[in-house]
Order: structure tokens, then sequence, then C-alpha cells
């Protein structure tokens, strides 16, 4: 069994009843956005459990081979073509083992929402899109689809439904909005519902998303 990763928890009431896994990006750790679970506007929300996961350290080659915290290397600029499959499906082993957690912590699948940033966005959806019970909500934030060619064919009929919300920033100079609308457009092909938003920022996060992903909470956790 492999060891559970190393976590930061926040809980927004005592006795949460929502787990919301909230994975950072590349080079960073669950310090990151540990600080935004704080600035969320939660009114008329049920407890909430914000778990922020340490990623593992690797040597990223795009990085010249330093090893920093990542949940699957980064081969090179070209994001679709080069891709670390065998390190996204290790990390999604990961992640599963985190939503197991707070099942056994006696919060269901369906009010477990994953969250993410940039390479976290990405595991959000590798996750999410293929995790055999309905979860609660997909936060995606400034990333993209992973190995989307696989999609279709493992995709899990019980998250058809689920909501997600995708963001990005219109000068994102790591992650290019057209590789964010395409993936949007992927995954509207396949029937999911994907609520957008667009801001002019750069590859980060800003108060008006910050408004936005409260918004969204409030809507998904009170259906």
């Amino acid at each position: 069994m492999t060891q559970l990763l190393e976590t930061i928890q926040i809980d927004s009431t005592s006795n949460p009843t929502v787990s919301v896994i909230w994975l950072h990006g590349l080079g960073a750790d669950g310090n990151d956005f540990a600080p935004i679970a704080r600035e969320l506007d939660l009114r008329g929300c049920p407890g909430i459990r914000f778990i922020f996961p340490h990623a593992p350290t690797m040597p990223v080659t795009i990085n010249g081979g330093y090893v920093m915290r990542a949940w699957y290397d980064i081969l090179g600029t070209d994001l679709v073509r080069r891709e670390d499959e065998a390190g996204l499906r290790k990390s999604q082993k990961l992640v599963e083992q985190l939503i197991a957690n707070e099942k056994a912590r006696g919060i269901p699948a369906e009010r477990i929402i994953l969250a993410g940033f940039s390479q976290g966005c990405a595991m959000t959806l590798q996750t999410g899109l293929r995790h055999p019970e309905k979860l609660g909500g997909l936060l995606c934030l400034s990333g993209y689809v992973p190995i989307y060619t696989t999609v279709a064919a493992e995709r899990s009929a019980a998250n058809q439904d689920t909501p997600i919300f995708m963001a990005h920033g219109s000068g994102d100079p790591v992650i290019q909005i057209s590789r964010a609308t395409q993936s949007r457009d992927f995954l509207q092909s396949l029937g999911y519902k994907v609520e957008w938003h667009e801001y002019a920022m750069p590859h980060a996060v800003c108060p008006e998303e910050i408004d936005d992903i409260g918004a969204w909470f409030r809507r998904v956790l009170a259906a």
C-alpha cells in the first residue's frame, strides 16, 4: 500500500460534511492554495473540509531535471504530443487514495469535490472523469485535459453529469488559453456540462475568479 500523501487540512466548520481535495501546480505545494479556503464566500454552504496535498518530488525535464514537487513530468512545451502518461496514471492513484481516505472518514463520494490549478487541474480531470463513483464536482483552474485520446474509452458514466467549473487567463503564457478552450470543447463534445470562465490574467488566480469559485460552491453544494 502506497503511503497517503502528506496534506494540509482546513475545516470551515466543525464536523464537515463535504470534502474538497485541492491539487497545486508544478513546483508549489499544498500551502499554495490553502489561503484561498478562507477567502471564499461560503455562506449557506455545509461544513467543508479542505484538503491540500503535497505532490511527490521528481526531476522535471523541462526544468533541466531539477527536482521539485510535481504530479507528473513535463517533457517539453508541447503538452499534447509529449505527455508523461505513466506519471499521470501514478498520481491518479495517489488522488484516488485521498478520495478513499475521505470516504473512510465518513464523507460520501458525491460530497467530495476535486479541485486543481495547472498540473493540479490536469490531475483533477485525469482522476475525476475516470472515477467509478459520482463526485460532487470538478473545479479546474488554468489547466487542460491530459491524455485526452484515452478519455472516451476510460471515462466513468457515474460522472457524466458532475458539475465542471473551468477557468483560464486570457494572457496565460504557461498553458495557452487555446489549450484550455480545446479541452472545454472536447468535454462538451462528450456531453459534459462545463461552466466556463475567462479572465484577463496570466497563469494565476484573480479576485473575480475567487468570487466565481465561491458562487459555484454555493450552487453546487446547495443542489
